[in-house]
């Protein structure tokens, strides 16, 4: 089965043959995008060093919300960057706060492998539920007394898998119970993580998901949002490591022979748009079980909590060997989506309860990690 790379790569098949991509030669990889993976842990300031890794958390559409004060001496103050939000398909910055609850949950393993503590102040100046503002997030102290948890060794190795999963390969049952038991022993009371890899249920999944991710592409405004976000080749990858990134030389290939660009994107009658639909739609189909986590209310300290929790469920599939995707579409609260978000509550959420987090498992062969803007972009003070 061709993957996401590949089955883009063969869009306009007939030209690109011809080509080749030898008549354009290209670099294959971003150069500087890549950076913070290998820059992580190395700065002076503890702080800076358990930042360092925090910025390579998973956040929605890779944004990268955070924005980071360190004028007050001891203190990290963390704030939502407010350009970075994605308003038709989170209108109510619910996903945005999920990605930040992932940021202090990766901060909190880095100051624990170095012994330190994470006090967190959330919210000192209060919150709006319907939208995040210019307030501080979290106001976050390093104290002694941190234990290192053995979930810190897998955070350089975190991935988010987009390609197809391995359908000849079956998770366990056993695999699945552990993943589970690990992280519901963390877990505040308010929240509650389930998993299945029973055949019947995955074939129900993957049918809202597939229904959720045709409704978000076939939906303007919404597709609109993720196209102004592709990054195509490693130069404008380079230039704004966040997004939605496209790389390597079948991706550099097509766009400089302009079948491939936010313009051709957009177009719903050209390869582009449906080869591109057809390999997302595909890797729905390939989800070998799913995994979720759902809160008994819906603050933004919910929220907070949701994301610090599917950190330590990612790293514990990383830890696994599992490949992890979220399935974001379902739980996103806009009106051509309710039906669907409203399904999909009722299949995995007890009366009252919110889903957070919903996500596909498997096994696939490694990738690499996403781009990250330096942690010196993102100091206020810097």
């Amino acid at each position: 089965m061709p993957t996401r790379r590949q089955t883009l790569a063969l869009i306009g098949g007939g030209l690109i043959a011809a080509a080749g991509a030898a008549a354009y030669p290209v670099t294959r990889s971003p150069r500087t995008a890549l950076a913070p993976w290998d820059m992580a842990g190395q700065y002076d300031d503890p702080r800076k060093r358990a930042l360092s890794w925090a910025i390579l958390s998973p956040n929605p559409h890779n944004r990268q919300p955070w924005m980071v004060d360190l004028s007050v001496l001891g203190q990290i103050g963390l704030y939502v960057d407010t350009d970075r939000m994605l308003p038709h398909t989170d209108p109510f910055n619910r996903q945005i706060t999920v990605g930040l609850g992932c940021f202090l949950e990766t901060l909190t393993l880095a100051a624990a492998e170095e012994g330190l503590a994470t006090r967190i102040d959330l919210f000192p100046d209060g919150t709006d539920d319907q939208a995040l503002d210019a307030r501080p997030v979290a106001l976050i102290r390093l104290e002694e007394g941190g234990t290192p948890d053995p979930l810190f060794a897998q955070v350089p190795h975190r991935r988010t898998q987009k390609e197809p999963f391995d359908t000849t390969r079956p998770v366990p049952e056993e695999a699945v119970q552990d993943l589970t038991q690990s992280v519901a022993a963390h877990l505040p009371d308010n929240l509650r993580v389930a998993a299945s890899v029973d055949p019947a249920s995955i074939a129900r999944h993957r049918q809202i998901s597939e229904e959720a991710m045709r409704v978000e592409l076939e939906t303007p405004h919404t597709y609109k949002e993720s196209v102004d976000l592709f990054r195509i080749g490693h130069r404008e990858v380079d230039a704004n490591p966040d997004g939605i990134d496209f790389t390597g030389p079948m991706f550099e290939t097509l766009h400089l022979t302009g079948q491939f660009t936010r313009e051709a994107a957009l177009d719903r009658n050209s390869l582009a748009y449906t080869s591109g639909v057809d390999a997302v739609l595909e890797n729905m189909r390939t989800a070998m079980g799913h995994i979720w986590l759902t809160s008994a209310g819906n603050t933004r300290a919910d929220q907070i909590a949701a994301g610090r929790a599917w950190t330590r469920l990612n790293l514990h599939c990383q830890r696994l060997g599992l490949g992890t995707q979220p399935l974001s579409q379902a739980l996103q609260e806009y009106p051509e989506m309710d039906a669907l978000y409203a399904e999909v509550h009722e299949m995995l959420a007890q009366p009252g309860e919110t889903v957070q987090m919903w996500a596909r498992i498997g096994y696939s062969p490694a990738v690499p990690p996403s781009p990250r803007w330096p942690l010196d972009a993102k100091l206020v003070d810097a």
